[in-house]
């Protein structure tokens, strides 16, 4: 399938659990498919990158190991998505990482993932936290940073920060969230 077949079957992409899961599957059947899918996340203005976005999210969700031949190109290009519905699987995807490099399980995303990438997607996290984004990438972006501050002893009191000054302004959902991780830093 080239990336045009590709971009034309996105279209068919909705919000539906089974839409994503059926193109998801697609692409981790064929692998080959991962590169041309990032190709079209990354086109961040086309209104069909937040469908690519969805799709991607949905693989990692299955597979979070079929995204370490990608990982330097997905951590390049992280900054760059803006538009909300694709910021969210891309907050949601950091979160994946984060959570297998820091599980007790051994994977291949321990070893694979590199100093870079690590501050690139610490760094989207962070940006995501004080920009004005929606809660969902907000929540993704707290739980990342609090999985990547148990390395790296600087996010901490930066994210303490943050959560405290946003608290009062935000939603419940955020709220719950911050108290949740909060609670989790002061534990650690």
């Amino acid at each position: 399938m080239t990336t045009t077949e590709l971009y034309n079957e996105l279209n068919y992409v909705n919000h539906s659990r089974e839409k994503r899961t059926y193109y998801a599957n697609l692409v981790i059947n064929n692998p080959t498919l991962v590169s041309k899918l990032l190709e079209i996340l990354f086109k961040v203005d086309d209104k069909i990158s937040p469908r690519a976005a969805w799709v991607f999210e949905f693989m990692c969700s299955d597979d979070i190991e079929a995204i370490i031949p990608h990982l330097d190109f997905f951590t390049k290009n992280i900054h760059k998505v803006h538009l909300d519905s694709a910021v969210r699987p891309i907050a949601k995807i950091c979160e994946l990482i984060a959570n297998a490099y820091t599980c007790n399980d051994d994977n291949k995303i321990k070893t694979a993932l590199s100093t870079t990438h690590k501050e690139r997607i610490i760094e989207t996290c962070f940006d995501y936290m004080i920009n004005d984004e929606k809660v969902a990438p907000k929540a993704y972006s707290m739980s990342t940073l609090f999985l990547f501050g148990k390395e790296y002893d600087w996010i901490y009191p930066e994210l303490i920060t943050i959560l405290e000054r946003d608290f009062s302004n935000q939603t419940a959902a955020f709220k719950a969230r911050a108290r949740h991780i909060l609670k989790k830093i002061k534990k650690a």
